[in-house]
C-alpha cells in the first residue's frame, strides 16, 4: 500500500465532488487584482478573497464538506475539534446548519472576537493552555463525551474541501503560473497542491518566522512537534499535520518565511491599496511576495487570503508597531 493509501489523502476528484458537495452552501468568494498593488509587490496578483468567506475564513470550506460527508454516511452526533478561532467558527456554524453542536477547544489567550465568533455561530468553547500538546489533551477530555472528532486539518474532508478555493480559483484566472497560500497546520495548502497537480501551477507556502515548524519539519524529514509558536499570525500557530506534511513534501515548490514586521507592512499595504482589513495570515503571502522577488518578479501569481477576521482596534494595535 502505498503512503498516500495509508494516510487516506483525497485526489483531484475528491476536491471536485467536495466543490459540488458545499458549492450551494458556500461563497463563490470573489478574485480581485489591482494594478496600484502589482505594481507595488512587482507581478501581476489575482487574490482569492476568502476573507469575505461565510464565516470570515476559508475554513467554511472544509467544515462544510466534512459535515456534509457525516451526514451521507448516516453518521449521527455532535462533533468536537480544537482551533485557535477560524476552524471553530466554520465548525459551529457547518454543524449547525446541520442541526448538530460543535465543542471547540480554543487556546486561552485566542482573540476575543474569533471566542464570540464560535459561540455565536452556536458552538460550545473549552479552553486550554496556548500550545499544541494541550489542545491535544484537551481534545481528548472532550471527545470522551462520545462526540465526533473533525481534526482542523488533517483529515481528509477537510483538506478536500479546503481545495476548492483553489480550485475556483484556477477556473476564474487559468493561465496562473504561481499560487501561494498561507501555512498553519496545511489544510489549506495541501488542498491547493492536491487541487493544482494536473495544471502545472507551482504552489508556495508561507510560514511565519516565529511558526516555520514545517520549515524545520522540511530539513529534518520528519514532523518537528516540540515547536513553540510565537507569532501575531494566530491562525498559523498550529503544528503541520500528518497527511499535510506528505502533500507538502511531494507537491510544494517551496515553503517561505515572513518576520512579524514584514506581516505588518503587508497588512497595511492591502489596505492602502485595496481598502479592505485582512488578518495577519492572510498578510503572509503578501509579505512573501514582496520579501522574495527572485520567485514572483513578472509572474502571474494567485493568492489565497485566508482570512479576514480582525477587530478594527486590533488591526490598528497591530499595524502600528510595523
Amino acid at each position: 500500500m502505498s503512503p498516500e493509501a495509508e494516510l487516506n489523502l483525497p485526489d483531484s476528484a475528491d476536491i471536485h465532488l467536495a466543490h459540488a458537495r458545499i458549492r450551494e452552501t458556500v461563497h463563490l468568494t470573489p478574485v480581485l487584482n489591482d494594478p496600484a498593488l502589482d505594481e507595488v509587490l512587482g507581478c501581476k496578483l489575482f487574490c482569492k478573497c476568502e476573507n469575505l468567506q461565510r464565516t470570515g475564513a476559508f475554513k467554511f470550506r472544509g467544515a462544510s464538506n466534512a459535515i456534509a460527508r457525516l451526514r451521507e454516511d448516516g453518521i449521527e452526533g455532535d462533533v468536537a475539534t480544537h482551533s485557535s478561532g477560524n476552524h471553530g467558527a466554520a465548525l459551529a456554524l457547518a454543524a449547525s446548519l446541520d442541526g448538530r453542536t460543535a465543542h471547540v477547544v480554543m487556546p486561552d489567550n485566542s482573540s476575543e472576537m474569533k471566542i464570540d465568533a464560535v459561540r455565536g455561530f452556536g458552538g460550545q468553547v473549552h479552553f486550554c493552555a496556548p500550545n499544541n500538546q494541550a489542545r491535544v489533551d484537551e481534545l481528548e477530555k472532550v471527545l470522551q463525551k462520545g462526540l465526533i472528532a473533525v481534526h482542523p486539518y488533517d483529515n481528509a474532508d477537510i483538506i478536500a474541501g479546503q481545495g476548492t478555493a483553489a480550485l475556483e480559483l484556477e477556473q476564474e484566472v487559468p493561465s496562473l503560473e504561481l499560487l501561494i497560500t498561507p501555512l498553519g497546520g496545511g489544510g489549506l495548502i495541501s488542498g491547493t497542491a492536491i487541487a493544482t497537480r494536473a495544471w502545472g501551477v507551482s504552489v508556495f507556502g508561507v510560514e511565519p518566522e516565529g511558526a516555520a515548524d514545517t520549515v524545520a519539519s522540511l530539513e529534518q524529514g520528519r514532523i518537528v512537534d516540540s515547536y513553540i509558536p510565537d507569532t501575531i499570525a494566530d491562525g498559523l500557530r498550529a503544528i503541520v499535520g500528518q497527511r499535510n506534511f506528505q502533500v507538502i513534501r511531494n507537491d510544494v515548490k517551496q515553503v517561505l518565511t515572513v518576520s512579524d514586521d514584514e506581516i505588518r507592512r503587508a497588512m497595511i499595504l492591502f489596505w492602502q491599496k485595496m481598502k479592505i482589513l485582512i488578518e495577519p495570515s492572510s498578510a503572509t503571502v503578501l509579505a512573501a511576495i514582496s520579501k522574495h522577488p527572485e520567485w514572483f518578479a513578472g509572474r502571474k501569481v494567485g493568492a489565497i487570503l485566508s482570512g479576514g477576521n480582525i477587530h478594527p482596534a486590533e488591526w490598528l494595535r497591530l499595524t502600528s508597531a510595523a
